[in-house]
């Protein structure tokens, strides 16, 4: 289905009943609204594996404007605060109230930037692969480690300046290192979804709004729980990002999951404590 919000038709599809039979009651599940990685990705990155969630959650899944199924053209737009007021928005339009915000990778951005410009919306935040702040020094040198000179130089050509060129050779030498599952290989969800270089490429990199990102002086206002995941060997978002991370959220609202053998994807390297992580948020909520 389409909502028309901001001036945008976002792409929204939902998995699972909010309203279940529970006895001689109806139970209301919470609300998990999955922000995906990229950006220039789609929904799609998250299917078929959340479903296995459904029994515990209504599922929302959505494409952010420029992305996707969604529309929303005009890169004036394609910035953080819009797309986390998208967000705020959708919840609004739908009557979402309290929801488990979960943001991987880019979608973690989005989440941190709704959370912190709407402190008292979400009912629960899972940040996993993400970061507050990208020290791209740090990006390159984790390439370096895990593929070497030729992975070091493909993420310093796209991060460094991001172009159409420099785009495909990172999804051919750098994208294989995301996930120690996937290594030497390229995974399926390459494939499936639709991509955006436009909105990646004016979004990567350290001259661009990636760069100027810096959620590490709001992360204190959220107020909600937080769970954070990280993978020891992820590339583009190192565990000292998400160490810097727990470092600016209340200790008394944060639970740091570390994911030693994963790589950036959490969820296909560690499928069955990825999602029993979530799952036990869910059943808490």
């Amino acid at each position: 289905m389409h909502i028309t919000l901001n001036g945008a038709r976002l792409y929204v599809d939902i998995d699972g009943a909010g309203l279940v039979p529970d006895g001689q009651a109806m139970r209301e599940k919470p609300t998990l609204i999955l922000l995906y990685g990229g950006p220039g990705a789609d929904h799609s990155l998250y299917k078929p594996g959340f479903s296995a969630l459904a029994d515990a959650a209504q599922i929302v899944y959505y494409d952010h404007r420029g992305n996707g199924c969604s529309t929303g053209d005009d890169p004036a737009d394609w910035t953080l605060a819009q797309w986390a007021d998208d967000l705020k928005t959708l919840c609004d339009t739908l009557s979402i109230v309290k929801p488990v915000v979960l943001g991987v990778s880019f979608g973690g951005f989005v989440a941190q930037a709704y959370a912190t410009r709407y402190p008292d919306h979400p009912g629960k935040l899972i940040l996993a692969s993400t970061a507050a702040h990208m020290d791209f020094a740090k990006v390159y040198a984790a390439f370096a480690t895990l593929g070497g000179p030729e992975a070091e130089a493909a993420a310093r050509a796209y991060w460094g300046t991001p172009t159409v060129e420099s785009r495909a050779r990172s999804r051919e030498i750098c994208v294989p290192l995301y996930t120690v599952a996937g290594r030497g290989a390229a995974p399926d969800w390459l494939h499936r979804i639709q991509r955006r270089d436009d909105v990646a490429i004016h979004f990567n990199g350290p001259a661009n709004e990636q760069g100027r990102m810096d959620f590490r002086g709001s992360l204190a206002n959220v107020r909600c729980p937080v769970l954070l995941m990280a993978g020891a060997q992820d590339p583009i978002t190192p565990m000292p990002f998400a160490e810097e991370i727990a470092h600016h959220v209340r200790p008394d609202l944060l639970q740091f999951e570390r994911f030693d053998a994963c790589g950036r994807g959490i969820f296909p390297d560690q499928p069955a404590r990825a999602y029993a992580t979530v799952r036990e948020v869910l059943q808490n909520s």
